[in-house]
């Protein structure tokens, strides 16, 4: 039949060095011990020795109403950004310190600008400079269209006359010489007007190219006006200022983090759970969690996110609860407890410093009991273990409600040792 939940009262603490080591006072009234437990914690009298004797801190299982463990977090925003500068140049001003509220969009710091009017005038320069090619191209081409029509002129009226001086050579009128020297003159007006269309074919593939210079430079202008723009830092969300990275008269490079911003309206909580419990713990489960600067007050959340992967070291599972945040009322780095993972099977909790690993590699702890003449005496106790996390190990069997175990000991202990309590156990 399983025991009811159990925890642990443990008020033990470390020692300075081994300085209590034959000199611990632990009376009955004071420790609230038994008269035997307490004579035994008596300095050693006259001809005693006693220097061997371990001394240990104590600790006693006491019933506990909590039927789950707490995990403990850090609020932080559902949503963080940082605004970078997209620029290089030195930093004129910031505004914004930690905790301050921004708006979407606020200017919250400046750059120098010169270098980038420098660059946009560069860039608007050599955008005239090219258009200028494109309007000389043009005119270029134009005058060979007219060459082209005087050409064609000029062929009409050479092809006329060879074809009436052949006319006349034919009947004899003229010589043939005449009509021979109108057919080259012809020929050499075809050549021309060839001539005249292959040059407006090559103009006009110059003024195509000296248009898409233009085009490409004007884009480089539109870039070079828009980086000018980046000489103001805008916030890129509504939220608070979580953390101020540069200050001014810094020189930022581009990418470089100016400030750390949040946005409050949801705040997440991230928790380490044990594979052990990660079974009470689902994706959209509605979760309750406290926080210590709201004392009393409980806030709802979910679970948002299970990691899917462990971490190496502890083996444990990363869980994320997001809780709405009406007004941002709940700040970042705020400590949240989580409370979850009740099982319902009977445990003890205690702290990983009271667990021993046997011989045979059992786990054990150690009990504190009487002898027969009422001196305090430890018997190692082999235990099972549920559960280890935040530094305690959950105990299911091996140790009951309101027996004494030992916590820590200033020397290796061995079952049946007789041991002196210190002045830190609980009686």
């Amino acid at each position: 039949m399983a025991q009811p939940l159990v925890k642990v009262q443990q008020v033990a603490r470390f020692w300075s060095g081994y300085a209590l080591i034959g000199v611990v006072a632990l009376t009955g009234v004071a420790c609230g011990q038994s008269p035997q437990l307490s004579a035994q914690a008596q300095p050693a009298g006259p001809g005693e020795q006693d220097n061997g004797t371990p001394v240990v801190d104590v600790a006693i299982a006491e019933v506990s109403d909590a039927g789950a463990r707490v995990y403990t977090g850090t609020t932080r925003p559902a949503r963080q950004v940082s605004l970078r500068s997209q620029a290089e140049g030195r930093l004129l001003s910031l505004t914004g310190d930690p905790g301050d509220t921004v708006q979407q969009g606020q200017v919250l710091g400046r750059l120098d600008n010169v270098l980038l009017q420098t660059a946009v005038g560069e860039a608007e320069a050599e955008l005239a400079a090219r258009q200028f090619e494109v309007a000389r191209a043009e005119a270029e081409l134009a005058d060979i269209r007219t060459s082209i029509e005087q050409a064609r002129v000029e062929l009409q009226q050479a092809s006329n006359d060879a074809q009436r001086l052949k006319s006349l050579a034919d009947q004899g009128a003229i010589a043939a010489q005449e009509a021979e020297r109108a057919d080259t003159t012809q020929r050499t007006a075809e050549q021309a007007l060839a001539s005249a269309q292959e040059q407006v074919r090559t103009r006009q593939q110059s003024v195509s190219a000296a248009q898409q210079r233009v085009a490409a430079q004007r884009s480089i202008v539109q870039e070079t006006q828009q980086r000018l723009t980046f000489a103001n830092l805008s916030s890129p969300i509504s939220g608070v200022v979580l953390e101020r990275v540069t200050e001014p008269g810094d020189l930022v490079q581009p990418g470089e983090t100016v400030l750390t911003l949040g946005d409050l309206a949801e705040i997440r909580v991230v928790i380490d759970v044990t594979d052990s419990q990660l079974q009470s713990f689902a994706l959209g489960q509605p979760i309750d969690l406290e926080i210590d600067a709201f004392p009393g007050e409980t806030f709802n959340g979910r679970v948002t996110r299970i990691s899917p992967v462990a971490d190496g070291t502890s083996r444990q599972v990363p869980v994320e609860i997001t809780v709405p945040n009406p007004g941002s009322r709940i700040g970042s780095g705020l400590l949240a407890r989580v409370r979850g993972g009740g099982t319902g099977e009977a445990v003890v909790l205690v702290p990983e410093s009271a667990l021993e690993t046997s011989e045979n590699g059992e786990d054990q702890v150690f009990v504190i009991t009487e002898s027969e003449d009422g001196t305090a005496v430890v018997e190692a106790r082999t235990v099972q273990i549920s559960d280890r996390a935040d530094g305690e190990v959950s105990i299911r069997l091996g140790l009951s409600p309101g027996e004494q175990y030992v916590v820590r000991s200033n020397q290796p202990l061995e079952s049946g040792q007789t041991v002196q309590l210190s002045l830190m156990s609980d009686g």
